[in-house]
C-alpha cells in the first residue's frame, strides 16, 4: 500500500528501501522557484537511526501495514520480555532494543499496546501516564519543609525519578511516561 508524501503525519510507519520508517516531523515547503517538496525527519525502526530526507510534492511512499494488539507483559527472560496477546494468548517475544525506554514501566500484568509487522513486533506504545508503587525513598525531614522541594524515590520498576517529601514507601505514584516526571500520588 503506497500514500502521498502530502498526506504524511507524524507517527505513520513507512517502508522505503526495505526498511522501517517511522515519521518523527515533516514540512511543506515551496520554495519561491520550482517544485514544492516535503522534508521529513525518519527513524529506523531496527537501529533507531535518525535520517532526514526531502520527497518530491505528492510523490508516493509505501506505507507499512501494522497490526496493534493489547498484550500482557509476563515476564523478563534472557535478553527480551515475553508479553501474551490478549484475545488469542499466544506468547511473543519482544527484544530489549524494541522494548527500548519502556522497559522502565513495566510491571507484571501491565497490558500496554504492542505494534506487530508481518508477525514481528516492532514497537511497544505505553499510556501517557501509569500507577507504579514506591519501593524506596528517604522519609522527609521535619523542619525540611520548603515549598515544592523534592527527593529521590525508587519505583517497584527500578527507575529512580524525584517526588515531593509527603511521598512514602508504599505509596502508589503516577510517572508521565514521556518524560519520567512524578505527576501526583494515588489512593
Amino acid at each position: 500500500m503506497s500514500v502521498s508524501t502530502n498526506d504524511l503525519k507524524n507517527g505513520m510507519t513507512l517502508e522505503l528501501d526495505g526498511h522501517l520508517w517511522t515519521v518523527l516531523d515533516f514540512l511543506h515547503h515551496k520554495p519561491g522557484k520550482g517544485q514544492a517538496v516535503v522534508r521529513t525527519k525518519l527513524r529506523n525502526i531496527k537501529t533507531g537511526a535518525v535520517l532526514d530526507r526531502t520527497f518530491k510534492h505528492d510523490e508516493k511512499v509505501g506505507l507499512a501495514i501494522l497490526d496493534k494488539r493489547e498484550m500482557q507483559y509476563l515476564y523478563r527472560e534472557g535478553d527480551g520480555f515475553v508479553f501474551m496477546d490478549a484475545e488469542t494468548y499466544d506468547q511473543h517475544t519482544v527484544p530489549d532494543a524494541v522494548v527500548g525506554d519502556a522497559a522502565s514501566y513495566l510491571t507484571e500484568g501491565f497490558t500496554p499496546i504492542v505494534s506487530m509487522h508481518e508477525g514481528n513486533p516492532i514497537s511497544v506504545e505505553l499510556p501517557a501516564a501509569v500507577v507504579l508503587k514506591v519501593a524506596k525513598t528517604d522519609p522527609g525531614v521535619k523542619g525540611d519543609r520548603v515549598s515544592g522541594a523534592l527527593k529521590p524515590a525508587t519505583l517497584e520498576t527500578g527507575i529512580t525519578l524525584q517526588v515531593p517529601l509527603f511521598v512514602e514507601p508504599g505509596d502508589r505514584v503516577k510517572v508521565d511516561t514521556r518524560t519520567g516526571q512524578y505527576l501526583t500520588r494515588e489512593k
